[in-house]
């Protein structure tokens, strides 16, 4: 295939083992996070933001959340981008 094929976006979902994961406030509502959306941007480098569920129980929002700054989950965040590069390159077609 052609190299000038433009791909809008890549992004993977990746569970938060329980050992990393936090909780943090939005909106005056605690939220545990759970999963990492990991985007490839355009240049190169990686974007994260967290998601999660309310303590109190129930559906919520699906608000984002930053990733702390910590070398546990940067290294989580690197790991899932190689292991999801691996996937890709394997893939085997459509259907």
């Amino acid at each position: 295939m052609s190299s000038d094929l433009e791909v809008s976006a890549l992004a993977i979902n990746v569970t938060i083992p329980e050992a990393l994961r936090w909780t943090d406030t939005r909106r005056g509502e605690a939220f545990r996070l759970t999963t990492l959306n990991v985007r490839l941007l355009p240049d190169g480098r990686l974007a994260a933001k967290a998601y999660g569920r309310p303590v109190g129980g129930g559906r919520g929002a699906y608000v984002s959340f930053p990733v702390p700054d910590e070398p546990a989950l940067a290294a989580l965040v690197d790991g899932a981008a190689v292991r999801a590069g691996a996937l890709w390159a394997a893939h085997r077609g459509l259907g």
